[in-house]
């Protein structure tokens, strides 16, 4: 999953708007729309920012599913 795509899936699992997440986060619904949807990528700071509104890791944000047959570093 991309960074977009686990902010959306957090977000919506904590029962969390974008409007708030925005607010918090500092940032315009408009361009946490655009995160989500992946038109745009979020800067360090504003990752940060929305981790830290939804009391996740930054980790979190990054975490990615496995795909079946995809080569996992070790």
């Amino acid at each position: 999953m991309s960074v977009g795509e686990n902010i959306r899936r957090i977000r919506l699992e904590k029962g969390i708007t974008q409007m708030w997440l925005a607010d918090k986060a500092g940032i315009t619904q408009a361009m946490l729309c655009q995160i989500e949807r992946e038109t745009k990528n979020p800067s360090i700071q504003v990752g940060k920012a929305i981790a830290d509104a939804m009391h996740i890791s930054m980790d979190d944000l990054f975490e990615r599913e496995e795909k079946k047959g995809e080569p996992q570093c070790k």
